[in-house]
């Protein structure tokens, strides 16, 4: 468990951010049907990356119960995801939502309304002392949580470097890892991140197979 500006949150290690208290889920940079878009320019990916990205959600949320569910922004990996995405997969997503409250916050790849889902979209929002927003501001508030980065972290450990997505937050603000099957990772020390965090209280807490890993600021490497 960790704490943002005083709200008690867990971190899952498949990149999703719970918290208990309001029964919250929140993941980020899903990037659904970034394989489809990527085969209208040409450039071929294996087709399963919403199947995978889905596949994954579902554990999430079947291990946690939500019952509402903040998608961060970058939903769909550009604006037209929602309109091709095949209908096995439409209606796997529809399955996850039933039941529950479901808010879409608008990212850069996908400003606008997903096509023929249902949910609330915002372009961000406020929760008690916490606010959700895509793109993290340089000099935000506390309990800004955001994405939009893909932060990743390295570390070296018995003279090997390891990689890893990551949870990046100094108890103040929060960057998710990207959910996306087929999403990067942002080393935590790019200078993108610079005036985010308060670096001397700064940790990422590295996504492992089982579970997450806390490392301090000074253990990270480029």
């Amino acid at each position: 468990m960790i704490a943002i500006a005083g709200e008690v949150a867990l971190c899952d290690p498949r990149g999703a951010l719970f918290f208990p208290d309001m029964q919250l889920l929140v993941v980020s940079d899903l990037h659904l049907e970034k394989g489809s878009a990527f085969a209208r320019r040409g450039r071929l990916l294996p087709p399963y990356d919403t199947g995978a990205t889905l596949d994954l959600l579902d554990t999430v949320i079947a291990d946690h119960r939500p019952t509402t569910v903040i998608s961060l922004g970058d939903s769909f990996h550009d604006g037209f995801g929602a309109e091709r995405m095949p209908s096995i997969y439409r209606d796997r997503l529809l399955s996850l939502m039933a039941g529950r409250e479901w808010i879409w916050v608008a990212g850069n790849h996908d400003p606008d309304a997903p096509a023929d889902l249902p949910g609330i979209v915002a372009g961000e929002l406020a929760l008690g002392g916490l606010r959700f927003r895509h793109e993290p501001l340089a000099g935000a508030e506390p309990g800004e949580i955001a994405g939009h980065l893909h932060p990743g972290a390295v570390v070296v450990q018995r003279g090997r470097a390891v990689r890893r997505r990551c949870f990046a937050t100094d108890g103040e603000r929060l960057v998710m890892p990207a959910f996306g099957a087929y999403t990067g990772s942002l080393n935590v020390l790019d200078k993108a991140y610079r005036g985010l965090f308060r670096w001397e209280r700064f940790f990422a807490h590295m996504l492992g197979t089982s579970r997450v890993y806390t490392v301090a600021h000074h253990r990270l490497r480029r």
